[in-house]
């Protein structure tokens, strides 16, 4: 006869009850959806398609595609009044923080070589 979660639970001691309760709290505010987040930053769509320069519609759209691009995403949660961090999960290493996406940041060398171009290309019309 299979074992309901609720029984097992029901077995634990007050302690433990609590410590696995706090547990799946932790876990159930670690992910979240784009609605479930403007929801608990206490944003309403229509306030989000201002920030973003979108209809209230497209944001509801938006919110419940399961595809999008970086730089939609940063957009989005930038407009909640965050900052987008993307990281790599490997088994054999700590994880790392991807930078330079969806327009975030700039490349730095790539960045020194467009301002070096920049300035040369003055030099030249002075």
């Amino acid at each position: 006869m299979p074992t309901n979660v609720d029984e097992i639970i029901g077995k634990l001691k007050p302690a433990q009850r609590r410590k696995v309760e706090a547990r799946v709290a932790r876990l159930v505010a670690e992910e979240m959806t784009l609605r479930d987040l403007r929801r608990a930053r206490k944003l309403t769509q229509t306030r989000m398609a201002r920030a973003l320069g979108i209809t209230q519609d497209s944001v509801s759209r938006l919110e419940k595609r399961s595809d999008l691009l970086l730089s939609t995403l940063r957009k989005t949660v930038e407009a909640m009044g965050g900052k987008l961090s993307l990281v790599a999960e490997f088994s054999d290493r700590t994880p790392v923080v991807l930078s330079c996406l969806a327009g975030s940041e700039s490349t730095p060398g790539r960045n020194a070589s467009r301002q070096r171009q920049t300035r040369q290309r003055t030099d030249k019309h002075r």
